[in-house]
């Protein structure tokens, strides 16, 4: 099972995805991307559905037409993982491209 990261580790983390935030708690990784149409929210969904599936690790999401909010977590910790910041940087350069 995968350990929960620490403050620190997870502020050094964060340096590197720098559009995305804690949660007031600190156990949720969340960042909102905006796109230009509702069908270009619905693609990136789509190809990043299949990068978690990958990685056997499932964000929770909402759409709202073209925005995507992302929500990262480890739901058997309870907390942040290494895993959730490993989901970040692939939807990252998903949405770069």
């Amino acid at each position: 099972m995968p350990e929960p990261l620490g403050p620190t580790a997870k502020d050094q983390y964060l340096v590197e995805l720098p559009h995305w935030t804690l949660s007031e708690d600190g156990k949720t990784l969340q960042r909102t991307f905006t796109f230009r149409s509702f069908a270009r929210a619905f693609g990136f969904m789509t190809s990043a559905a299949i990068q978690a599936d990958k990685l056997d690790h499932h964000p929770t999401w909402t759409n709202t037409y073209n925005k995507v909010e992302v929500l990262l977590t480890t739901h058997d910790v309870g907390d942040v993982t290494e895993m959730d910041f490993k989901l970040a940087r692939k939807f990252d350069r998903l949405y770069e491209t």
